[in-house]
């Protein structure tokens, strides 16, 4: 599939290069182009331009920039170039405070997503949470000792959630359906629970399994 990435940012780079890696074309989407000039020369294959060019390029879309700007991104896209596609919401609302013993604090509540909002505003998007509960080194073929982890997903579309469930395969990982868009109440928090070992420990190399 031809890809569209919404971000610069480490998260962005590492899902744009696993998307080549996996066979995709990508273009990834941005202000200030400057940023990834030394990533675009390591990854000659992916393509640059603003926002709107990769929302239209993409058939499948990547949020991936801080949760604080998504909102801004998507409208920088242009409904237009968005509109009836899947769009991979990799965002957490993280507020801008620092942490409190490792825990990070939200601007959200547990009566709402982030995800939820970005679905009111933008309701011709087909949005799937995914990607926002590990670390951008192991979003893509991740190697674990304990075997392979799993990435939680929700949305209110099921096809667009099958989509995303086949990028997830091709990426080395099992995935757990939670369903319609209000899961991302508890998907979203997983993203506290996972950077506490990081701020505490300096370990960032994990994640989460489903046991059954």
């Amino acid at each position: 599939m031809n890809i569209g990435i919404l971000g610069s940012g480490e998260v962005a780079k590492s899902l744009a290069a696993g998307f080549l890696a996996h066979g995709h074309k990508t273009m990834l989407g941005t202000r200030n182009p400057a940023k990834l000039k030394d990533w675009a020369v390591q990854n000659p294959k992916s393509a640059l331009g603003s926002f709107a060019e990769a929302a239209r390029f993409g058939e499948l879309v990547v949020l991936a920039v801080k949760g604080a700007a998504a909102a801004d991104a998507l409208r920088a896209a242009d409904m237009a170039n968005l509109s009836g596609k899947v769009v991979i919401d990799t965002t957490n609302p993280i507020a801008d405070a620092p942490p409190t013993n490792g825990v990070l604090k939200f601007f959200t509540n547990l009566d709402e997503s982030l995800m939820e909002r970005l679905q009111r505003e933008f309701a011709g998007v087909r949005f799937v949470k995914a990607f926002n509960s590990v670390g951008s080194a192991s979003m893509v073929d991740p190697q674990f000792k304990d075997g392979k982890p799993t990435m939680f997903i929700c949305g209110n579309d099921e096809a667009a959630r099958r989509t995303v469930t086949g990028i997830l395969d091709q990426f080395g990982w099992e995935t757990a359906d939670m369903g319609a868009a209000e899961a991302a109440r508890a998907i979203e928090p997983l993203c506290i629970l996972w950077c506490i070992p990081g701020f505490l420990r300096q370990d960032w190399v994990h994640a989460f399994k489903l046991l059954k």
